[in-house]
């Protein structure tokens, strides 16, 4: 089963977090700048660990070169998505 996220990106945010919504999309800062596809592997690498699957089973489907994304999320049940967010 796969599902989708839209997201927010914030790149070179002094901490890496997951949320609050903002405008529709789960607002995701990452450390890393907008470079070279440094922030998009940075927004795949927090929401893998958050999730706890593969970092393979998450794709950026649309929005690579913009703040606004929209992930592809295979192998992730909606439970585990709408679970509280532990520390990463």
């Amino acid at each position: 089963m796969a599902i989708t996220l839209e997201i927010l990106v914030q790149p070179r945010a002094s901490r890496a977090k997951i949320g609050p919504m903002h405008d529709g999309r789960i607002k995701i800062a990452v450390t890393a700048p907008p470079v070279d596809g440094e922030a998009n592997a940075a927004v795949v690498e927090l929401v893998a660990a958050r999730l706890g699957i593969a970092r393979g089973d998450i794709a950026v489907i649309a929005g690579a070169s913009s703040r606004r994304k929209t992930l592809r999320i295979a192998n992730v049940t909606q439970a585990q998505v709408a679970a509280p967010a532990e520390r990463v």
